[in-house]
């Protein structure tokens, strides 16, 4: 079996890359490495199964043979990627999404459709189910990742109910671990170097908004179980276990031992106030539910920050 990772050298493309391998497939990964790095992926390259194509997936896309599923995880994903590239955001959620969809289309793949907790909004209701339609703004400045994943969602289903394309859409909620980038903004990253290095740890807003945290492993579990069942619709994956951010930057004070103190700054537009998945559907579909607890998946992480962060 075969498959193509769109945005593989990523950091949950590199992960998925990596369970593919495990269980026996061949990896096409595809990536243009604006957010990507080859890092991530270099204790794959020379392997038999494995190949890396350096290609940006809204121009014209090609895999020569078989191609038996289509992972595609190719966007920005966090505030400070898409708010600095708008319009390859939105790019790469149409018109990537499009030349995605078109080679499964063409190659009789499985599509698997990497969308986000983002299409939610900031929501009016909590938990998120995946019913629930979401509270987005439009023309706010997170409406470019957020709008972007909303419409690959229409564009997989038209494509479902259309063409009778097999579909798999996994709206992911915050996920940490190895391979998350030093600058990428999002909490985790930030405040773990910024422990490590001794400095005020940053928390925008007052620190009550809320998170729910997923160890990577867990989540590509979850994206692998789904990818096997006969689900077309979207299916929470995500940690329902919610903290507030203010918590959050304590819990990774107290886990680095660092004398750093919060401070506070204000808060983004359109920052959302609440987030955590339901993920009865998870559950009853796929047997799938988080395995491994925050200080575990925190303590694994940190090791691997600590070698990726310059101390004085």
């Amino acid at each position: 079996m075969r498959a193509l990772v769109t945005g593989g050298a990523g950091f949950l493309g590199s992960h998925l890359c990596e369970r593919l391998l495990a269980e026996g497939w061949e990896v096409v990964c595809m990536d243009n490495l604006s957010t990507g790095d080859m890092a991530n992926i270099e204790h794959l390259m020379g392997g038999g199964g494995f190949r890396f194509l350096k290609v940006d997936v809204t121009d014209y896309i090609h895999v020569p043979g078989e191609v038996h599923r289509v992972f595609h995880f190719a966007s920005p994903a966090s505030p400070i990627d898409y708010l600095e590239m708008p319009i390859p955001t939105l790019k790469v959620g149409s018109l990537g999404t499009h030349k995605a969809l078109g080679l499964a289309h063409a190659k009789g793949a499985r599509f698997v459709m990497a969308s986000t907790s983002e299409v939610y909004g900031d929501p009016l209701e909590h938990p998120q189910k995946e019913s629930y339609w979401g509270n987005v703004n439009p023309v706010g400045p997170r409406g470019v990742y957020d709008e972007a994943k909303r419409f690959s969602e229409a564009l997989v289903m038209g494509y479902h109910r259309f063409h009778g394309l097999e579909t798999r859409i996994v709206r992911i909620f915050n996920t940490y671990g190895p391979r998350m980038r030093l600058n990428d903004g999002r909490a985790l990253p930030a405040f773990m170097s910024q422990a490590l290095r001794g400095e005020d740890i940053t928390v925008f807003g007052d620190g009550t908004q809320t998170r729910s945290f997923c160890y990577v492993d867990d989540l590509i579990e979850g994206i692998w179980r789904l990818s096997e069942s006969d689900e077309p619709f979207p299916v929470n994956i995500g940690n329902p276990a919610e903290m507030t951010i203010k918590e959050f930057a304590e819990t990774v004070v107290e886990l680095t031992d660092s004398g750093s103190t919060i401070t506070y700054h204000p808060l983004p537009e359109d920052d959302p106030q609440q987030r955590r998945p339901d993920i009865t559907r998870a559950q009853e579909i796929l047997g799938w539910q988080p395995r491994v607890r925050l200080d575990e998946g925190l303590k694994r992480t940190l090791e691997y920050f600590k070698t990726k962060v310059r101390v004085g």
